[in-house]
């Protein structure tokens, strides 16, 4: 069963929304705190919780994944298994936090800070 699979399609291409996906979990491991819409904050906070939860088992099979999911940069999948999954090891959940900061200017979008707990 699929029910209640589907996210936000945010007006782009499959292709597109992977790669938006991809750079924006790659921005907030290697910055920790990004700014951003609440439409693509509200979608990568489940992909950048489960990219945590991957690198908090920490084995070959899980780097890899994290790897695939990353676009094989080194980098940031070493980043987030020695710097930042160590940090949530008791924690079982929640490792993201938004903060609202209001409209932008140019055209009244919400913006917010998607960061680390």
């Amino acid at each position: 069963m699929r029910h209640r699979k589907q996210r936000g399609k945010l007006s782009r291409s499959p292709s597109h929304r992977k790669a938006l996906m991809r750079n924006l979990c790659k921005a907030v491991i290697e910055h920790e705190r990004i700014k951003t819409t609440e439409a693509k904050a509200k979608a990568l906070r489940p992909e950048i919780e489960q990219l945590i939860t991957l690198a908090k088992r920490g084995d070959l099979h899980a780097r890899r994944q994290a790897l695939s999911a990353l676009g094989q940069d080194k980098f940031a999948v070493h980043k987030l298994f020695e710097d930042v999954a160590p940090r949530y090891a008791q924690r079982p959940g929640g490792y993201t936090r938004i903060l609202k900061l209001g409209p932008r200017p140019s055209d009244a979008t919400e913006m917010v800070f998607i960061e680390l707990v």
